[in-house]
């Protein structure tokens, strides 16, 4: 088996593509014609979105939508980057909103937090240095 890809259902394909690839760097692999559908390269596995309406019709009895829930779903999207409080500024700016600023964790890790504009929650974190 292999992990191939991460869906995430917003309320605009198109803005949430291009808020990653503003915001986090990502390039855009492809919009579906109908702006349903979208991909970015993102490494070996693809990160997705899809429409709620999509969410839809996979999902008979609806589904939890980020983009109006109060608070963060319960996950996360964890982005690896070697300069975390300059990713972070850099998302901030592109109009993610600030949940946890840049620090240090016990384990040596530096990691930040900010919510998008779709409502993903997404972690900016440096590689975890095994002891």
């Amino acid at each position: 088996m292999k992990f191939a890809y991460t869906i995430v259902y917003v309320p605009d394909v198109a803005a949430s593509l291009a808020f990653f690839e503003t915001a986090f760097g990502f390039s855009r692999r492809f919009l579906h014609e109908s702006g349903s559908y979208g991909e970015l390269e993102s490494g070996e596995t693809t990160l997705s979105f899809a429409a709620h309406e999509l969410g839809d019709m996979n999902f008979p009895g609806g589904h939890v939508r980020a983009d109006t829930s109060a608070q963060p779903l319960g996950m996360e999207l964890a982005f690896v980057c070697d300069d975390v409080a300059a990713a972070h500024r850099r998302a901030v700016a592109a109009g993610a909103l600030e949940l946890s600023a840049p620090q240090e964790k016990p384990w040596g890790q530096t990691v930040s937090y900010v919510r998008c504009p779709d409502g993903t929650l997404v972690e900016l974190c440096s590689p975890i240095v095994p002891a």
